[in-house]
């Protein structure tokens, strides 16, 4: 029931009102998380209580549920398992709940669902169209009513109504068309009750904590979930616009670890996110691909990015300070007008109507009437014209902040250049000495360059078409093996039947072997995902026959580089790899280990990656080519040409970058570009940047001088130079220069 009003601020000074309602327990609840602000360290989990009969306080926001925290006095935001969560805790003490606590949690939590209001024409003519522009509109109006000016009246009334109307029409036509891209299939869930029980289950009462069991041939997620068993092939382009299907592991079962779970960062790699699809799993034995549901409803990630179309932070652009201006100007003139009309007709001795109606008539003259039904007349030709490129949007007068942008930034990998890739070669090393370039990786000789080559990938069956990165693909094709995706077996549980690659040929099916004569078959035990922060990924395999396991890994060169040990690497790696990347190629390291024959499957299913990713024997390179797209050259000329600046955002190498930006047109001919490094202070030496210039000399290569290597910072007077370049850093160097040279980053970035 209401208990009494709430009101509340956000960070943008904007007021609101919420009922704050009261949730009565007749046996208790258990306890439950909530997000809270503590001032003497990070922990941000809030553990309370309800006991038998006793009524908890919350009030909802745009969705969100705020729970009374009784210790410190506040209202805080309820949290599900994703805030103060142990990762050790879901294996531990998550097994499925029972009936009476499933309901308990679900008068807590609400329904799972996400449900987009579409609000009356009414409510919508107060919240979306009516400004006070339409305000002054009306006064206007009933002014020149009021003075028998009948016929501009009636065309600013009829103009203003039929935008009105158009603009109410197109934003409640936008958030029905909004409704139905986020409404979620009300299917069944099936779900743990404990003790091996299952009982299939409404999505919509789903709670955080609930086991929930993905099927076989895949779902549509209803919620967020960390995953436990199995694997699971997702789609996650609904989220991140990628239509690469992502491998999802189970999340590590560490008893004695105190890691904290967090689904939206470090765990992203083991959570099934809400509305991504799932294309199919991978399980064990007889047993179910289970996972624990965390957050719920608005909570996951589908609900706040809707949540942030739905309430989208308020507009503090240059264009709308402007604008008040503006009119607050035009208004000051008016008063000026206002006061010298009245002076004159007081003078003259006019009728009191006459005085007030000629001077408040110099405000309709001096601020546009017109102005709103012009603005919304256009806001809706253009709204029309993004909806016929497939582009919605439910708050118009957001269109016109579009025609002020400044800068654009692009990925480059499948936005700047095509999205698949070419092979150009690989180049082995042999006797820590690298080889020519072999055009053709079918011409390796059988070992562990090749071996790596046709293991170390995410790649999948799905309906007997291999999918997967367009980086993995093209390398694994360029081998020639085969892919077997395991099927179902029971003889063991707990542990999956690995994927199988080998030659499709009979010379080297049996080649590796031919004493023996075993197949030559590697299968891939482990895999460890690709990950950005790392920059790698890494297979665990066994190949048929041998008494040990491998590990192979893939990645950027300086990462792979750096795990390596050092008697593998060729002196002129580094000339070696910046020649390639210089002219554009990107490439990709990679490096192998025998592991230690004792390594059981048992614990290869378990073993930290960092355990094994080490002392990597160094294979070698894989160069591969991306052309620009077409349209791409031409898009950066007209981008630049509108005086919009163009920046390249991009997790490949940089020298890489540097060349497709001078192709693309991003970085003209004439045009320098600064490499800055940042190097971070240690024991001995203090936080320093060093300039590189990245130069094209006359065989259109890239070359790097270093004549400003190793100077301080202030040596390299920003301000004064004449010419145009442009700078590129890496994500490290720009951590470096926020924190320590934070002086020098407006400069940087501008």
């Amino acid at each position: 029931m209401h208990v009494n009003l709430i009101a509340l601020s956000d960070q943008s000074s904007q007021l609101f009102t919420a009922d704050v309602l009261l949730m009565t327990s007749r046996e208790g609840y258990q306890s439950f998380a909530v997000n809270q602000e503590l001032s003497s360290c990070d922990e941000r989990t809030s553990i309370l209580s309800m006991k038998q009969g006793s009524a908890l306080r919350y009030f909802v926001h745009q969705h969100v549920r705020y729970i009374w925290n009784q210790s410190n006095g506040k209202f805080e935001t309820l949290c599900g398992l994703d805030v103060g969560t142990k990762c050790s805790s879901f294996h531990e003490d998550f097994k499925g709940l029972g009936v009476t606590e499933q309901w308990k949690k679900l008068d807590l939590y609400g329904p799972n669902e996400i449900d987009v209001e579409v609000k009356s024409y009414i409510v919508l003519l107060f919240e979306e169209v009516l400004n006070p522009f339409y305000i002054f509109q009306l006064f206007s109006v009933i002014l020149w009513m009021c003075d028998d000016y009948y016929f501009y009246s009636g065309c600013i009334i009829l103009i203003s109504v039929v935008s009105i109307v158009m603009s109410l029409y197109e934003t409640k036509k936008q958030r029905r068309i909004l409704r139905d891209m986020v409404a979620s299939h009300k299917s069944m869930v099936h779900v743990s009750r404990g003790n091996g029980v299952f009982e299939d289950l409404p999505m919509t009462q789903l709670v955080p904590g609930d086991v929930i069991v993905i099927p076989k041939h895949g779902c549509t997620m209803s919620c967020d979930a960390v995953l436990l068993v199995g694997n699971c092939i997702v789609n996650e382009s609904m989220l991140t616009g990628e239509s690469v299907p992502v491998t999802k592991t189970p999340l590590p079962n560490q008893p004695d670890s105190d890691e904290v779970f967090s689904p939206d960062d470090v765990h992203k790699r083991y959570t099934l996110f809400c509305g991504t699809q799932v294309i199919q799993t991978r399980y064990y034995g007889a047993g179910k691909v289970t996972a624990v549901v965390v957050r719920t409803g608005y909570s996951t990630s589908k609900g706040r990015l809707v949540r942030a179309i739905l309430y989208p932070k308020q507009m503090d652009f240059k264009f709308y300070t402007d604008a008040i201006r503006f009119v607050q100007i035009l208004f000051l003139i008016a008063l000026c007008g206002m006061a010298y009309n009245l002076y004159v007709f007081i003078k003259r001795g006019e009728s009191v109507r006459r005085i007030i109606l000629r001077t408040l008539d110099i405000i309709t003259i001096v601020v546009p009437v017109a102005l709103p039904a012009a603005m919304t007349v256009g806001t809706i030709y253009a709204q029309n014209r993004l909806k016929k490129e497939g582009i919605f949007c439910i708050s118009p007068p957001r269109i016109n902040m579009c025609g002020k942008l400044n800068s654009i930034c692009f990925d480059k990998t499948g936005t700047l250049t095509e999205d698949g890739l070419d092979l150009y070669g690989v180049v082995p090393v042999q006797e820590d000495r690298f080889l020519h370039v072999v055009q053709h990786p079918t011409d390796l000789p059988t070992g562990p360059f090749l071996a790596a080559m046709a293991t170390c990938h995410s790649l999948t069956m799905i309906e007997g078409e291999l999918k997967g990165d367009p980086l993995d693909l093209k390398m694994f094709e360029s081998t020639n093996w085969l892919l077997e995706e395991p099927g179902q077996d029971t003889s063991r549980f707990d542990m999956m039947v690995p994927t199988i690659v080998k030659p499709c040929n009979k010379e080297t099916y049996f080649s590796a072997y031919d004493q023996k004569m075993l197949p030559y078959e590697i299968g891939i035990v482990r895999q460890f995902v690709f990950t950005s922060d790392l920059q790698r990924m890494s297979v665990i395999t066994r190949t048929l026959g041998s008494s040990h396991m491998d590990l192979y890994c893939k990645g950027s060169p300086e990462k792979v580089a750096h795990l390596c040990n050092v008697e593998s690497l060729p002196c002129d790696f580094h000339y070696v790899l910046q020649r390639y990347t210089m002219k554009g190629f990107r490439v990709i390291a990679v490096a192998w280990k025998p592991l230690n024959p004792a390594l059981t499957w048992h614990r290869a299913s378990r073993i930290q990656r960092e355990t094994v990713e080490c002392e990597l024997t160094f294979l070698g390179l894989i160069i591969m080519q991306n052309s620009l797209k077409p349209e791409t050259t031409p898009v950066i000329r007209q981008l630049k040409a509108a005086n919009i600046r163009v920046v390249m955002v991009t997790g490949d190498n940089m020298h890489t970058a540097i060349s497709v930006a001078r192709d693309c047109a991003m970085v003209d001919e004439e045009e320098k570009v600064i490499m800055v490094k940042a190097s971070p202070p240690s024991k001995n030496s203090e936080a320093v940047i060093h300039w590189e210039y990245a130069e094209v000399n006359l065989d259109n290569e890239l070359t790097v001088s270093h004549e400003e290597r190793d100077k301080p910072y202030s040596t390299l007077n920003i301000e004064s130079r004449v010419d145009n370049f442009h700078f590129a850093i890496d994500g490290g160097s720009f951590g470096v220069i926020r924190v320590h040279f934070p002086d020098i980053l407006p400069k940087v970035i501008i």
